[in-house]
């Protein structure tokens, strides 16, 4: 079978929900718009699904002007529509401990966010440059790299595995591929999307986040319990953890759009 695209999925705000596309323009830090913004505690720690499962529920689009957000959750009201500022005031914030900046997004966001959460947090929008942990990339607020690929078979096969299936959403990935076989994107070191090619660089390790259901926000067990009981390994980096899907960094830039062939160029 030839590879294919099947899905691409881009998230303007980090670890809000995604927003499926039928194509996407990649730059340096992944797809354009990717993890843009961030929310952080006062003390300018990034927030996530991990302490907020309720984020799951955020539905972020962003048009290059507006960010917008609805939320799924009971006593939803209208989206917040937000005129993302570039200027304005530079703050410290981490992702995971590594410092970074941004800019800080205003009281009205901050108050929004917060009411909805139920927690003190402000918006902040990325600027700066922040590099990838190995590769030489860069990334904006991702945890790590530009890029997740994860495959269509690697998913069934776990299915195989769990009392329910789950959706490929539980692992929020940029790009989805039909075709490698199950586990093969574990093997792949280059492959070319159109006119881009990507490296990639890192298998990637699974954190809680995969536990919670990205439609309801009720958390649960698994995937991670069944991941864990056969695809825990240990890293060059010696980084030790449950993975599912590779890191990747682009190398050659351009648009990706779902149903375009793929091409292992080394493994």
């Amino acid at each position: 079978m030839t590879a294919v695209v099947r899905e691409l999925n881009v998230y303007p705000l980090k670890s809000g929900g995604g927003t499926p596309l039928g194509n996407a323009e990649v730059v340096p830090e992944g797809f354009r718009h990717d993890r843009g913004f961030m929310l952080v505690r006062p003390d300018g720690r990034h927030l996530s699904q991990r302490e907020l499962p309720r984020m799951a529920l955020l539905r972020p689009s962003y048009d290059g002007v507006k960010l917008t957000v609805g939320f799924a959750g009971t006593g939803a009201g209208a989206p917040y529509v937000h005129a993302a500022p570039a200027d304005g005031p530079v703050v410290d914030v981490t992702v995971h401990g590594k410092p970074c900046q941004g800019v800080d997004q205003g009281d009205e966001a901050a108050d929004w966010f917060g009411a909805l959460l139920e927690r003190e947090c402000r918006l902040v929008r990325f600027t700066g440059r922040r590099p990838t942990g190995i590769g030489g990339g860069t990334v904006a607020y991702a945890d790590g790299y530009p890029l997740l690929v994860t495959s269509v078979e690697s998913l069934e096969e776990l299915n195989s595995r769990l009392g329910e299936p789950l959706p490929m959403n539980r692992f929020r990935p940029n790009i989805v591929i039909e075709g490698l076989g199950a586990w093969g994107e574990d093997s792949v070191r280059f492959l070319r999307i159109g006119d881009v090619e990507l490296e990639l660089v890192k298998p990637c390790t699974r954190c809680v986040i995969t536990t919670t259901d990205q439609e309801t926000a009720v958390k649960g067990r698994e995937p991670l319990r069944t991941l864990a009981s056969y695809r825990t390994r240990t890293l060059p980096d010696g980084e030790r953890g449950v993975v599912f899907g590779q890191n990747a960094i682009p190398r050659t830039l351009g648009t990706i759009t779902v149903g375009d062939g793929v091409t292992v160029l080394s493994r």
